[in-house]
């Protein structure tokens, strides 16, 4: 499942530059993730990078975007053939 980012963000900007799919930008208030780009960093790293620097602890799993491992591969393989061209 991809993650999001909850309102207890504090706008510190460290997670945006971590994600590998450049799925997290800067929403009206707070830093929003793409879950159509978010891969949870399957393919690229063994944990979420995001989740990994956030100071404030405030990006879960997104219980309206579930998906499988499975799921994520494909979403990630999907995101890197788009890159090539």
């Amino acid at each position: 499942m991809a993650l999001i980012i909850t309102e207890e963000c504090i706008n510190c900007d460290v997670c945006e530059p971590e994600c590998p799919n450049e799925a997290i930008y800067a929403g009206v208030e707070i830093y929003e993730i793409n879950p159509n780009l978010c891969t949870e960093c399957v393919g690229h790293f063994d944990t979420p990078q995001c989740v990994e620097v956030c100071p404030v602890e405030c990006i879960p799993k997104d219980q309206d975007h579930e998906e499988t491992e499975e799921q994520l591969w494909k979403k990630y393989h999907k995101l890197i053939r788009a890159a090539e061209v």
